[in-house]
């Protein structure tokens, strides 16, 4: 039931009054409120399937040793403790310093309701600072210094936001920025996967199989394309300049869709961006609303993915 306009009008000026929510934009019902001084809010590694025994050796290679999400003050080795954009701690998503190695964090929900929903979040990227590998250019990837654009600028590989969802059909709706390409040559663009995710039950089933630092998302880099135009971001000329961005990204779960992605000041129309679906159904996941973000480096160094906070809402 759509709540009156005095009611929606009221509600608004209640979250301008909130320095913690004055921040988002949400549509009408807030799920989510992640504020990571206050822990890490259900956001946890995602571990593929294992068998019914409880073996984990049957977890799939390229899944093993995606890393916990972590609690960060963003601690540097040049200025100390920079903190998060408000408080102390952001939740911090690492790679190992293994090109093509990926970080994840999920966050489980279900749908009450069809609708559009958005996720919306402060977030900043990061190469590591103090890695002998990022002192020199030419070094695994590193691009040439001029006292503005730092070395590991190309050491950082992308980093995404998507999420899982089924309501009978399951899909993933996936924006990637994707700020150098496996050559490490600068990209910055936004793309998305045009195949859907592989699953444990294709790897069981030996449709698939992935060696441990494969792309989970879409293994193959041809399956990705570019929407939107280039975006450069805010980088700031060395791995420890910490600036927060800006996000909100929009889908709308009546119609499988993308609608829109906000990256500070720049909206890319996403409407005309497909969501390939599953041909086969999968049982247990009715009302699935997962979201998850990751990281993933293209060297032998290790990226980061911070979020200061999220939120998410929707308008069901």
């Amino acid at each position: 039931m759509t709540e009156p306009a005095s009611e929606r009008s009221l509600a608004a000026e209640l979250r301008r009054a909130d320095p913690a929510l004055s921040r988002f934009n949400p549509l009408d019902r807030i799920l989510v409120h992640d504020d990571f001084n206050t822990g890490t809010h259900g956001w946890i590694e995602l571990l593929g399937n294992y068998d019914g025994h409880g073996n984990l050796d049957t977890v799939d290679d390229h899944m093993r040793d995606f890393r916990p999400p972590q609690l960060s003050s963003c601690n540097f080795f040049d200025v100390g403790t920079h903190g998060a954009m408000s408080g102390t701690y952001a939740l911090k998503v690492a790679t190992r310093p293994l090109a093509g190695h990926t970080g994840v964090a999920i966050r489980r929900l279900t749908m009450a309701g069809r609708g559009r929903v958005q996720f919306e979040a402060y977030l900043t990227f990061k190469t590591e600072a103090a890695s002998e590998e990022n002192q020199a250019a030419g070094k695994a990837g590193a691009g040439p210094w001029d006292a503005n654009l730092h070395p590991s600028e190309q050491q950082f590989g992308a980093f995404t936001i998507a999420t899982d969802i089924c309501d009978g059909v399951r899909y993933h709706c996936v924006a990637r920025y994707l700020n150098t390409d496996v050559e490490n040559g600068l990209r910055r663009e936004w793309v998305y996967p045009t195949v859907p995710e592989p699953t444990p039950r294709e790897h069981f089933e030996g449709k698939i199989k992935l060696p441990p630092t494969a792309d989970f998302t879409a293994p193959d880099p041809g399956d990705w394309k570019p929407f939107g135009g280039p975006q450069e971001l805010c980088y700031n000329e060395v791995p420890t300049k910490v600036n927060w961005h800006y996000v909100r990204w929009v889908i709308d779960t009546s119609t499988r869709s993308n609608v829109e992605l906000q990256v500070n000041d720049t909206v890319h129309d996403m409407r005309d961006v497909p969501v390939p679906p599953y041909d086969e159904e999968y049982g247990s996941l009715q009302n699935l609303l997962n979201f998850y973000v990751s990281v993933r480096t293209h060297t032998d160094v290790r990226n980061f993915l911070y979020l200061d906070s999220v939120l998410i809402s929707v308008d069901w």
